[in-house]
């Protein structure tokens, strides 16, 4: 019998088959999120008299021997039961009789969910922060390695200025300082203890929403009940628009990748290993890794509008329709990170050209150093501009090499230490340190 299920009535298997979708298979991912939520739970309902200690202890007990089960992949949704809630609650049941069965009280399925998808979340954000700072770490290496090797810079796809790989690696390690921004002001939203809502309008039982709140290692909770339930979607959207944002950042990369790999720019060399072939041009060496990586993290950029679709004109309170939100958000996550690490992989073992912008054919790159040469030497800017122009026209102008870039950010400073201490301070900012304490002293023994 489902937990919402009332005697002498029978749900068609037609519609189970709809309702339920892909529920079971999406809340295995839910399965150690939904013992923490119970555990906090049960601790509260004994401190209001819901439960005695001897309860408490014997839900303690099997919930974390439940938690191993899923720690050890030997947790599984029998056939016939809705979700994870309810196979948690039937595990107890099971073992403990009427206890178990005092864990649902002052619950609804809506918080339960709720509470369940704020913690996978939470942690699954922190996770592509981890998997962001790895990327961040190859980036940041690449660039000192390479910060003297020069490369052409373009503007519209036209030589315009002398840049080097230096600059090149650093500015995409600098650019995911700002997509871990966005991953905290997602995971902030995903830091909010929901747990007490009830199914949407709380309870006449006087729940302790604090405790919980410190017991799951929340930053806060969403104190007005109704909001805690219209925050369902809106926690995924903020993770999946910051996901999205991230996923740019690495298509942008992936797609230089595929400019600097083609004979045309001839600017890197990929391993044969990181390649393939054609089945009728044996010269081809494509870069299938970065196109895929391309292609993938471009699809991303639209999952934050599905979330969008599927939210438009919900009035307030609980709708079956969030159900959908899973199967948007969970893959994403799985998505991400491993784009993240190949594209760490790629760049890692990718090897850089050296004396590009001896050939004659970057002289031009270089026509703006000629017209600062002037400048320093007393010419106004303007009148120094309409030289070199007219020294490019008659055939006159020589290319200065030797560049003279010391400011902030340029060239000859990277400013390398000062976006490595940027990164660690973002990262800090997560407090991720407080949740793993929470989270462990919750499941600890005695």
């Amino acid at each position: 019998m489902k937990l919402w299920q009332k005697e002498n009535t029978v749900t068609s298997e037609k519609i189970e088959k709809f309702t339920v979708g892909r529920d079971r298979e999406m809340d295995l991912n839910l399965a150690e999120y939904d013992v923490l939520g119970n555990l906090a739970h049960a601790k509260m309902l004994e401190t209001i008299g819901l439960l005695t200690s001897d309860d408490l202890i014997a839900l303690e007990q099997e919930l974390k021997l439940i938690h191993s089960q899923i720690r050890q992949g030997e947790f599984v949704i029998e056939e016939g039961v809705e979700d994870v809630h309810s196979q948690v609650e039937l595990q107890l049941t099971r073992k403990l009789g009427d206890t178990g069965k005092k864990i649902h009280s002052g619950r609804s399925r809506n918080d339960q969910v709720l509470v369940d998808m704020k913690l996978y979340t939470r942690a699954r954000l922190f996770e592509v922060v981890q998997a962001t700072e790895k990327l961040f770490n190859v980036l940041v290496t690449r660039s000192e390695e390479h910060k003297n090797d020069l490369l052409p810079g373009y503007t519209h796809l036209q030589i315009a200025m002398p840049s080097s790989f230096g600059l090149w690696f650093g500015a995409y390690a600098e650019g995911l300082i700002d997509d871990v921004i966005q991953l905290n002001a997602a995971y902030r939203l995903a830091n909010r203890n929901p747990l007490g809502s009830g199914a949407g309008y709380g309870s006449s039982f006087p729940l302790n929403r604090t405790l919980t709140t410190e017991l799951l290692g929340f930053e806060g909770m969403h104190h007005n009940v109704v909001y805690a339930q219209m925050s369902r979607g809106r926690t995924e959207q903020a993770a999946l628009t910051a996901i999205a944002s991230l996923a740019a950042t690495v298509s942008r990369l992936a797609m230089d990748v595929c400019l600097y790999n083609s004979q045309n720019f001839s600017f890197i060399v990929l391993p044969d290993d990181l390649t393939t072939g054609s089945s009728i041009m044996p010269h081809k060496k494509n870069p299938d890794v970065a196109e895929l990586l391309r292609a993938k993290t471009n699809r991303m950029k639209a999952l934050p509008m599905e979330v969008t679709i599927v939210l438009s004109n919900l009035p307030s309170g609980y709708h079956r329709d969030m159900q959908l939100l899973k199967e948007i958000l969970m893959p994403a996550f799985d998505e991400i990170l491993d784009c993240l690490d190949i594209a760490a992989f790629m760049l890692e073992h990718m090897k850089v050209k050296q004396n590009l912008l001896d050939d004659v054919k970057y002289d031009l790159l270089f026509s703006v150093e000629r017209v600062n040469e002037l400048v320093i030497n007393g010419v106004p800017f303007r009148d120094a501009y309409r030289q070199v122009g007219a020294e490019i026209g008659d055939g006159s102008y020589a290319a200065p090499r030797e560049l003279k870039h010391t400011h902030e950010g340029s060239i000859g400073n990277l400013q390398t230490a000062e976006i490595q201490e940027r990164m660690k301070q973002e990262i800090a900012a997560f407090g991720y340190d407080k949740v793993t304490r929470a989270l462990e002293k919750l499941l600890q023994n005695g």
